[in-house]
C-alpha cells in the first residue's frame, strides 16, 4: 500500500448497517495493511481545534523557566512538561528535537485509579489551558472509542469488548512543539522512527508534509491529512494484542527543508491506553498455524512501564 487511506465515521454511528460495515472492512483493511487511516467525522469541531492550538502556543511561548515550573520528576514524564530534547526513541541516543505536555485522564468513578494515577497539573498562567485540554482529551476519547468499537468487530469480537478496559484508561493528550531549527542537527530529527505503545493513537496537525509512515517495503511515505481529518494509528498494545493481525507501523517526524527551519511545527497525538490491569494475551481469534503466537502474556501496565524504561522517561 503506498497510499493512508481515508474513512468517514459517520458511517459506523449512522444507524444503517450497510454503511457501519463498509466503514469496519475499510478500516480493518487499512490497519492490516498500513496500520495508518486518516479519518472524517470525529468529534471535535473547528473552534474547540483553533482554541487548543492558540492555547497550546501560548504555554509553549511562556519562558523556558516558567515552562520548567510544571516539569513534575518521578513520574516518567506522564503528567505536565517535558523539556527540549528529553526523550527519544527507542534504541536512539540522541534526543528528539521537541518540548511537550501531557494531559491524562480525569478519572470520575474509580478511586483506586484516581490514586494509581498522577494528578494533572493546572498551568497558572493561563487558566484556559487546561480547561481546553480536558475537553479536547474527552472528544478525542469519545472517537477513540468508537474506532476500536468497529475494531472489535473486525476481529469477530463484541462490539463492546473494549470499552470496559478504555473507562478510566491511562489515555494521554500530549501538544507537541517542535521548536525552529538554529543550526544543522548532527544526528537527531524531531521524532525518530518509532512505533507508538498504545492500543491507538488519534493524531491532531498532520496536515502539513513532515509525518511519514514505513511501508511493508520499507518505503518512506507521506502521511498527510485533510484539515478535517486526525490521523489514526495501531499501537504495539493492540499489535501485540491481534498477533501481529493489526499492524502497529513505525512512522517518524522529518527535518523541514532548510529554508523552513525558522517555523515551529505543532502536533496534537492522543494516545489510547486501557486500564493497566488489561491483559495483553494474545487474542484466540489471531492464533493460527500459520501465525502461531508470537507474544508472552503481559499487561498493559507492566508492558507500559517496560517501554517508559527504553524511551529514557523512566529510569532503573
Amino acid at each position: 500500500m503506498n497510499t493512508i487511506p481515508s474513512v468517514d465515521l459517520s458511517d459506523f454511528i449512522s444507524g444503517d448497517p450497510v454503511r457501519k460495515q463498509k466503514f469496519v472492512d475499510a478500516i480493518g483493511k487499512a490497519y492490516e495493511d498500513i496500520g495508518f487511516v486518516a479519518l472524517k467525522g470525529h468529534f471535535l469541531n473547528d473552534a474547540l481545534v483553533e482554541t487548543l492550538y492558540s492555547e497550546v502556543k501560548n504555554f509553549f511561548n511562556l519562558p523556558v523557566e516558567t515552562k520548567r515550573k510544571y516539569e513534575i520528576p518521578g513520574i516518567g514524564g506522564q503528567r505536565g512538561y517535558v523539556s527540549f530534547g528529553k526523550e527519544s526513541a527507542k534504541g536512539k541516543k540522541e534526543g528528539d528535537l521537541k518540548e511537550f505536555w501531557h494531559f491524562g485522564q480525569y478519572v470520575d468513578d474509580n478511586p483506586k485509579l484516581e490514586a494509581e494515577y498522577p494528578n494533572n497539573v493546572i498551568v497558572d498562567e493561563l487558566p484556559e489551558f487546561n480547561k481546553i485540554g480536558k475537553e479536547t482529551y474527552r472528544m478525542l476519547e469519545k472517537t477513540a472509542k468508537y474506532v476500536l468499537r468497529a475494531l472489535a468487530l473486525h476481529l469477530g469480537l463484541e462490539e463492546t469488548y473494549f470499552d470496559n478496559y478504555i473507562h478510566n484508561g491511562n489515555s494521554i493528550l500530549r501538544p507537541i512543539h517542535y521548536p525552529p531549527i538554529t543550526e544543522e542537527p548532527k544526528e537527531a530529527v524531531r521524532a525518530a522512527a518509532h512505533g507508538d505503545i498504545n492500543l491507538i493513537t488519534l493524531l491532531m496537525g498532520a496536515q502539513g508534509r513532515g509525518l511519514q509512515v514505513q511501508n511493508h517495503k520499507g518505503e518512506w511515505l507521506d502521511a498527510v491529512a485533510e484539515p478535517d481529518e486526525l490521523m489514526i494509528n495501531v499501537g504495539d498494545m493492540l499489535s501485540r494484542h491481534t498477533n501481529n493481525k493489526l499492524k502497529s507501523t513505525i512512522h517518524r517526524v522529518i527535518n523541514p527543508p532548510k529554508e523552513l527551519w525558522g517555523t515551529s511545527r505543532y502536533s496534537i497525538p492522543f494516545f489510547m491506553h486501557p486500564i493497566s490491569d488489561m491483559k495483553l494475551d494474545v487474542l484466540e481469534g489471531c492464533i493460527d498455524k500459520n501465525n502461531p503466537k508470537a507474544f508472552d502474556d503481559i499487561t498493559a501496565g507492566e508492558f507500559l512501564t517496560e517501554r517508559l524504561i527504553e524511551l529514557g522517561l523512566i529510569k532503573k
